[in-house]
């Protein structure tokens, strides 16, 4: 995207957000967006398919802490009218090198001039770089960067067991991807660019007015270093289309939830061949009834009697690939945690954590005459040998 791309356009009001969000507003913002909007959701709906693209073109930039500083910069100079007022600032005359001290009558310089319609990189280090050159006379010779592709993020939910065990699933996704009628040349099959005479393919070139020498995007080829002669019918030229497919990515063993999967080179096409960039899989985990996590470790309860904590027992427990026994000592008390080592959730490391079982008194809430009788025959027998649950209890 251009500089004058980004001054024109308020990637905050088309997220809804303001100036100072944070990243985690940004996000909740773009995902709501995202979803009630997206393709798959509207089918046949081209206003929705054209608002989708402009929420994913305004998150592509204030996601990146490096690209949103670089807008928020460029929009602050330009809405301070430190160099005139240009795209995006209302009426004004530009910046004049010649002017305040430096002589009158030059020819009036418009910083939106550097700017250009997809300009060599797009940062706000091309806006300054090369602006003054020392000497007065030296001219500064850039090389064509190509504009990589903006990452992509997206959002796939898994069951508990999935995510613990690791999985494979297919996303579908609607991005900007490379052509695939001309690979992402931007030339017709059979054709390919040539380099931009003008420029030498650096993408801009050097002039100088009095005592300054400045260097602005080359108008023969926009900044991109090559022309194309005959361009590519389905991309335009661009080397870029907007298109739906299908990926399948790969969860690993152990994935948490809220965690983040990059698939490298997945995201964004980059424009005219240039890299692409990269894809972010968000991982969200439904709740299990059964199992619950924390970290490495699996944890479950498990109703017990009063008796078999009294006694003792072993205890069937369900784990992630079958079942394990666990031994229940004698005169355990209510709510002791029980670990059995390695039938937790698997590590990156091959190993895995632990099960941490709890034991649970789950109280009858109705018995039978027999059953209540030998209750009272033993609540008998209990005051008889001393046993005071309350002794030593604050509240006596």
């Amino acid at each position: 995207m251009s500089q004058r791309e980004w001054i024109e356009k308020d990637f905050y009001k088309e997220l809804g957000v303001s100036s100072s969000a944070s990243a985690e507003e940004i996000k909740k913002a773009y995902r709501k967006l995202a979803r009630d909007n997206h393709p798959d959701a509207n089918p046949g709906d081209s206003k929705a398919e054209e608002r989708f693209k402009l929420v994913s073109e305004a998150h592509s930039v204030l996601a990146d802490a490096a690209k949103r500083k670089e807008y928020d910069e460029a929009r602050r100079l330009f809405a301070s009218g430190g160099f005139g007022r240009g795209a995006g600032g209302g009426g004004g005359s530009g910046f004049n090198p010649n002017a305040g001290g430096f002589g009158g009558g030059g020819q009036s310089f418009d910083v939106g001039d550097m700017f250009g319609q997809g300009g060599a990189d797009g940062g706000i280090g091309d806006l300054f770089g090369g602006l003054f050159n020392r000497g007065g006379t030296q001219t500064r010779t850039a090389s064509n960067r190509p504009r990589r592709g903006s990452d992509v993020e997206t959002e796939t939910t898994l069951g508990f067991r999935e995510a613990t065990q690791g999985v494979t699933v297919p996303l579908r996704l609607t991005s900007p991807s490379s052509c695939t009628t001309c690979h992402g040349s931007g030339a017709k099959p059979g054709t390919s660019p040539r380099v931009c005479p003008n420029c030498n393919g650096a993408g801009v070139v050097n002039r100088n007015q009095g005592a300054f020498g400045f260097s602005e995007p080359c108008d023969d080829c926009r900044g991109t270093g090559s022309i194309i002669d005959d361009p590519c019918a389905d991309c335009r030229g661009s080397g870029v289309q907007n298109r739906t497919r299908t990926i399948t990515v790969r969860v690993p063993p152990g994935v948490s939830n809220g965690q983040k999967i990059r698939l490298a080179g997945q995201g964004e096409a980059g424009l005219r061949g240039a890299p692409s960039g990269d894809l972010y899989v968000v991982v969200r985990v439904r709740a299990d009834k059964v199992f619950g996590r924390n970290g490495d470790d699996l944890t479950v309860t498990v109703p017990v009697s009063y008796g078999e904590l009294v006694l003792g027992t072993t205890l069937s427990v369900p784990t992630l690939d079958g079942r394990v026994g666990v031994k229940v000592p004698p005169g355990t008390v209510d709510g002791r945690v029980l670990r059995v080592r390695g039938r937790g959730v698997p590590k990156k490391t091959g190993n895995a954590g632990d099960l941490m079982v709890t034991v649970k008194i789950a109280v009858p809430q109705k018995l039978d005459d027999p059953a209540t009788e030998a209750l009272h025959v033993y609540l008998e027998a209990e005051k008889a040998s001393g046993f005071d649950p309350r002794a030593g209890w604050a509240g006596v």
